[in-house]
């Protein structure tokens, strides 16, 4: 046969073989493909590829530490990249660097999909939140979404004392759950809070708008105090619901520790509201009893907001001299914080614990002054008048 004739023959061979739909398809360099691993060293994989060959990646020690990799055994499928489609020693070369990224995020994704609850180290702690690493992607864990034990509670906000806080938490292994996920911008957001939910609402399903719970304050804020009670659980008690009587501050009244017993007011999903004062009898029931329209009071201004002024008048009721009222006697500063004053009650609504008052400024008590010396003065001038009369009635007999 000659050289001309074998070269067609060849030649004819190879274009039956290209043109045959069951012949394997050779891959390109760059293109990623899966295959079953059949030895694992320790920098090298070797893959089962099938009918196009045996697959080697190099490099393996730098990815075993990844989640994904970590658990590798014989028979089991991995994916890489094509490097080399054959190399020096006959093997087709892949690497893991581009495999790995796309595995990394679709393993991230199963996780978010999944609501699977990972365990992952605290890296490090800045004033909005920490860090951390899941399959070598780094990670943020916001504050908000740490669990109550765990959540920084400053009253006042302080971002210094927040972050002195999530300090105490950076290499400490947190429970999370993935709740946003960007492949294109590299973000992944997790979250303590959300690992206890499900646990959490079976406890909550447990109780009733109603019941009554005993335990301690586990943290006050600004806006009310926590309360921790049986199982773990733990409601918030805001500060409209600590006591009858109009509160600026929640420290003034309790301290974290202190025992407390409380109503259960709401329950929505796992969060759970509290009433202290629900166990004491309304005051504003028997207000009336005490207090009726236009009654004169003395009263301690509590606070003056852009509408009016708060006035504790006891221990339980206060009312309000609003603007409109001011504004009748003369300017708001004219009131002081922390000081007794005079007023009218012009209104009364028990049923939505309202009091309206209206105050008794200086005017007010000049003219009531006035009034009272113009009556003195008529008093005696009618007294004196009827002597005189008297007198000439004797003069007369």
């Amino acid at each position: 046969m000659t050289d001309s004739v074998k070269d067609t023959n060849e030649k004819s061979e190879m274009e039956a073989l290209l043109n045959d739909k069951d012949a394997p398809k050779i891959p390109s360099v760059g293109e990623t493909i899966k295959g079953s691993v059949i030895e694992i060293g320790s920098s090298i994989i070797y893959v089962d590829l099938g009918p196009i060959g045996t697959g080697a990646i190099y490099g393996y020690g730098k990815f075993d530490g990844l989640t994904i990799f970590k658990d590798l055994k014989i028979d089991d499928s991995i994916a890489a990249t094509v490097t080399d489609l054959e190399n020096e020693d006959g093997y087709i070369e892949m690497s893991l660097k581009q495999a790995s990224f796309e595995m990394v995020w679709e393993e991230l994704q199963r996780k978010l999909d999944e609501k699977e609850i990972i365990i992952t180290k605290v890296l490090e702690a800045n004033k909005g939140g920490l860090m951390v690493k899941i399959n070598s992607v780094i990670g943020f864990l916001p504050a908000s979404q740490l669990s109550s034990e765990n959540y920084p509670r400053v009253g006042d906000g302080d971002k210094n004392k927040i972050l002195s806080l999530l300090m105490q938490m950076v290499n400490k292994d947190v429970k999370v759950r993935i709740i946003g996920l960007d492949r294109n911008e590299g973000k992944l957001v997790v979250s303590e809070k959300a690992t206890k939910t499900e646990e959490e609402k079976e406890k909550v399903s447990k109780l009733q708008v109603g019941d009554f719970v005993e335990g301690e304050i586990s943290g006050i804020v600004d806006f009310g105090a926590f309360v921790k009670f049986s199982n773990n659980l733990e409601g918030l008690v805001h500060i409209s619901e600590l006591a009858w009587k109009l509160i600026d501050d929640p420290r003034k009244l309790f301290n974290v520790g202190q025992k407390v017993k409380c109503k259960i007011i709401g329950i929505d999903d796992s969060r759970i509201s509290l009433s202290i004062k629900a166990l004491e009898k309304d005051p504003w029931q028997t207000v009336s009893e005490k207090y009726q329209i236009g009654q004169r009071v003395s009263g301690e201004v509590t606070k003056i907001n852009p509408f009016g002024a708060f006035i504790q008048l006891d221990k339980d009721i206060h009312g309000l001299a609003h603007i409109s009222k001011l504004n009748e006697e003369g300017k708001i500063e004219t009131l002081e914080v922390g000081k007794t004053y005079e007023f009218d009650i012009i209104s009364i609504e028990a049923r939505d614990h309202r009091l309206g008052l209206k105050p008794l400024l200086k005017e007010d008590k000049k003219d009531k002054k006035e009034k009272a010396e113009k009556t003195e003065k008529t008093e005696k001038t009618e007294k004196s008048e009827e002597i005189e009369e008297k007198a000439e009635v004797i003069e007369e007999k």
